[in-house]
């Protein structure tokens, strides 16, 4: 037998070989899909939840640009408006529209400005409780959230929640904190463990560029860098310093809630923190001369007047404590000068409502936390 004979029978062997083992692959893939979309946690639930809607078509992603320029000032508010609404069915929800509870929350969790939005195309429609336990293995990528939502069959966005039927789901990752924005390690990571997620729930993660993402990111924590804006106010003892025994009762007399690390917070009325106190001595100290109050200007609302409350209290502590308002060198503060600062204070109010992100509201919370 020639070498060419043989060669050709050895290539015929491999030919065969690999169109076996393709038919055994597509079999497989035939048999797990059928599987699924006959199993009977779907069919039972579909049953009991009526037809589906027909899906929604995908929209495309929204880039945030915040125009910033110096002072960090934000763009258009009109403009930012149109590129940003959020997309919560067939039609984009408006400011004159009524949304749904369960919408808005979905929404403010997967928010187009803010996060990264990554759909994840369902096979099958699912049972929120069964694809929430392999959600919750990846809810962080470095001090960045993941959140999670569904198209439920009633046709709006929800977030994902136990006896909910979803035909589509979207993920969304923050693309800025604080502290950083979201950076390529990050967004690495979030795209391999997506990906395995999205194979263990039957879906398929259709990623963005990554270079979009980084460029949006950036954008992003530029206007939260710029934007981090805390006011103090202190007050100085006119005579000898106070002893902390005595000064923690009348701060809790001025309506303060003592917190575990020292500090005093005003409560706002509805559970959340209108400015803080600090004693600055360490916990153990047995008095201290010095107080500073400190409002976290962008999570505070403008409706609350922060700023002005705490001037305000400040004033009512400096005839109960014997104190003078004083500035970080510990000069006196006089009503000029507090005024000049509220008035830098309604400035940048207007600059992050003209971002779209209002000092105070959910998207600041999330951003400034």
């Amino acid at each position: 037998m020639t070498d060419l004979q043989m060669s050709l029978i050895g290539g015929a062997v491999v030919f065969v070989g690999a169109v076996f083992v393709y038919n055994k692959w597509q079999e497989h893939k035939a048999r797990k899909s059928v599987e699924r979309a006959f199993s009977s946690e779907h069919d039972d639930v579909l049953m009991r939840a009526g037809e589906a809607p027909a899906p929604v078509p995908a929209t495309a992603r929204q880039e945030p640009s915040f125009e910033l320029g110096s002072g960090g000032r934000g763009g258009d508010s009109g403009d930012a408006e149109q590129r940003y609404e959020p997309v919560v069915s067939d039609t984009v929800i408006g400011a004159d529209d009524v949304v749904a509870p369960a919408t808005e929350q979905a929404t403010s969790l997967v928010d187009p400005l803010i996060d990264c939005l990554i759909p994840l195309a369902l096979e099958n429609a699912v049972r929120g409780d069964k694809i929430l336990p392999v959600l919750h293995t990846l809810r962080h990528v470095g001090n960045k959230p993941i959140h999670y939502i569904g198209l439920a069959v009633s046709g709006e966005w929800e977030p994902i929640a136990h006896g909910g039927v979803y035909t589509k789901l979207q993920a969304g990752v923050q693309l800025a904190s604080r502290t950083t924005a979201l950076n390529e390690l990050e967004y690495s990571e979030l795209v391999t463990r997506l990906r395995t997620v999205a194979d263990e729930i039957g879906a398929e993660a259709e990623i963005p560029d990554m270079i979009d993402v980084m460029a949006e990111a950036k954008t992003l924590h530029r206007f939260v860098a710029g934007h981090d804006a805390q006011l103090g106010v202190n007050l100085m003892s006119n005579g000898a310093p106070w002893a902390m025994s005595t000064l923690i009762g009348a701060l809790e007399k001025q309506g303060f809630d003592v917190r575990p690390d020292g500090r005093f917070a005003m409560p706002d009325g509805d559970g959340g923190v209108l400015f803080t106190l600090s004693t600055n001595v360490t916990l153990g100290a047995d008095t201290t001369s010095h107080l500073t109050l400190l409002l976290d200007v962008p999570v505070v609302a403008p409706a609350r007047d922060g700023f002005g409350s705490m001037v305000a209290c400040a004033r009512s502590m400096v005839a109960r404590l014997d104190a003078t308002i004083v500035d970080d060198s510990n000069q006196p503060l006089m009503d000029e000068a507090l005024g000049e600062i509220n008035g830098q204070v309604l400035e940048f109010y207007q600059e992050m409502e003209a971002a779209d992100i209002p000092a105070g509201s959910i998207r600041a919370l999330r951003l400034f936390s």
